[in-house]
């Protein structure tokens, strides 16, 4: 059987149902990410992929910048983005704080110098690949498998003011050279692995 194209949507679907249900700032990566009573940090998602974590970030108020290098997922984030600013006031409000750019993030992000920076890069394949959802498999046989995100990563925590966060699958092995994050915070099967970069380094979220 043939798979549908890929596709990104921020109107309808899973997206929708966890921007209305799904926790708001109590969800795991904004508070990985520094969301707290009265702060809502500005974000560079340096590994835009599908959007979805910049589209949730975007509908808490945060001014969001997504990078994404390769051409055919930056066009096809593009129409989404174009989609959903028409869809309602509401969308396009949400649409309003989020900024695509095209290019590679480790040449962008030293003059950028972002208060927060998200890497969500290709995980390493799954034992069964059978758990990995067919959109996930045509995004890697886009964007191939990020072999240098490590490079990326250390990048990141020059140029972020105050925080990195790693989104990584919960049990996966750390990478291999990079440094002991200040904290992690934990869920079912994804962990946000955190370096605090700036004067803010209690660890706390």
């Amino acid at each position: 059987m043939t798979e549908n194209p890929l596709n990104i949507d921020f109107i309808a679907g899973a997206v929708n149902y966890r921007r209305r249900f799904g926790g708001g700032r109590r969800q795991s990566l904004p508070k990985a990410l520094g969301f707290r009573p009265g702060v809502t940090p500005s974000i560079v998602d340096a590994t835009a992929g599908l959007g979805r974590d910049a589209f949730l970030l975007a509908s808490l108020g945060a001014e969001v910048t997504l990078i994404e290098r390769n051409e055919e997922v930056h066009a096809l984030l593009e129409s989404a983005m174009n989609r959903a600013a028409g869809e309602s006031g509401d969308h396009a409000e949400i649409i309003a704080r989020m900024t695509l750019v095209k290019g590679d993030a480790r040449d962008l992000l030293p003059g950028l110098r972002p208060e927060t920076i998200l890497i969500d890069p290709m995980h390493p394949p799954r034992d069964k690949s059978a758990l990995v959802k067919n959109e996930m498999r045509q995004l890697r046989a886009l964007v191939g498998s990020d072999s240098d995100c490590l490079e990326l990563i250390q990048i990141a925590l020059s140029a972020a003011t105050k925080r990195v966060v790693l989104k990584w699958p919960r049990r996966a092995p750390s990478l291999e050279g990079l440094r002991i994050p200040s904290h992690q915070i934990i869920g079912k099967s994804t962990r946000y692995d955190v370096f605090m970069t700036g004067p803010e380094t209690s660890g706390r979220s």
